[in-house]
């Protein structure tokens, strides 16, 4: 990794300006900040955190965010899980809703000492995870709650169908808990939505927690979580861990919606300026969106930055320049 700062461009072996391009730059001080600054919140609180690693997908990186290999995380596919099982990683979740399809995966990867966790919501989902499951051989499940109608999951009122999918796992397949995710944060225009939000997602939580309670299931795990609500919870009471990804690097929607400030962001593309279009006001870079990215989160937000902001080689933001 190259830390993006003005006292390396002088070192003369690896100075961005020798980079070939377009290529990604990590500010490891930025983002070792990021990581320190949302531990240090949760340490705090005396919630356990579980962080997301589908946003580095790198062992390096999964390094300085957990403590021992065998810390909880979450992953986004069953291949990111097989990746850091292999890199000695004990104990994930795989975060999005399962496929029956995908449960031999699953068997197969905690067959290899792996305490994988998975989610569903739906009776139908229950029950082929309970068919694939085993008294001797559980696998373990959470169900996934919508607690602000923005993603997938039960509503977290619906007793009827949180018992149904508790009662179908058993007795083969073992119930955790609950999981779920502020979608709603992303559309906050200021501090009290997220405060808001956040709230809101651990309250959920805990109602659905309450009702499976209430019929004997234990409901040890409550995992909540998005980058906005990590840092913005009032309160982490009755919640078990934290989920959070984007916040290793932090990135312009993060900027926008007041989690961090620019020079926060962690991340960045080096491109090279190949052409200009000096009627139309263009320069023309050689980093596309596969190279930047395809996601035009700001496009609701009040500053639009296109596919991203424009910085100079010291990292200082070129204004009126996106990339569009």
């Amino acid at each position: 990794m190259i830390q993006n700062s003005p006292s390396r461009l002088h070192n003369s072996a690896d100075t961005l300006a020798g980079l070939d391009t377009p290529c990604l730059i990590i500010d490891e001080q930025k983002m070792d900040a990021n990581i320190t600054r949302l531990r240090t919140r949760l340490d705090a609180a005396g919630v356990g955190f579980s962080p997301h690693l589908k946003t580095a997908k790198s062992m390096a990186i999964a390094k300085r965010l957990l403590t021992t290999v065998h810390d909880p995380a979450a992953v986004s596919t069953l291949r990111e899980a097989e990746f850091f099982a292999d890199q000695g990683l004990t104990k994930l979740t795989y975060a999005v809703g399962i496929t029956p399809h995908k449960l031999s995966r699953v068997q197969a990867l905690r067959s290899r000492g792996l305490d994988l966790t998975i989610i569903l919501d739906s009776v139908e989902q229950a029950q082929a995870v309970a068919a694939c499951s085993s008294i001797d051989n559980p696998i373990p499940v959470l169900i996934e709650l919508d607690c602000d109608g923005h993603r997938s999951g039960v509503r977290p009122d619906n007793a009827e169908l949180l018992l149904a999918i508790a009662q179908t796992l058993k007795p083969t397949a073992l119930l955790r808990g609950v999981l779920t995710h502020a979608g709603e944060s992303y559309a906050a225009k200021n501090t009290d939505q997220l405060v808001a939000a956040a709230e809101n997602e651990r309250l959920s939580s805990l109602k659905s927690a309450d009702i499976l309670r209430s019929k004997g299931y234990t409901c040890p795990v409550i995992s909540v979580g998005s980058t906005p609500t990590a840092h913005f919870a009032p309160s982490y009471e009755g919640i078990t861990e934290v989920r959070a990804g984007v916040f290793v690097f932090f990135d312009l929607v993060q900027t926008g919606l007041g989690v961090c400030n620019m020079e926060d962001i962690a991340l960045s593309v080096l491109a090279t300026v190949i052409g200009h279009q000096h009627d139309k006001g263009w320069t023309i870079i050689d980093a596309g969106w596969t190279a930047l990215s395809g996601d035009r989160g700001t496009a609701r937000q009040a500053t639009d930055y296109g596919y991203g902001a424009v910085c100079d080689l010291s990292g200082r933001i070129l204004p009126g320049l996106t990339v569009v």
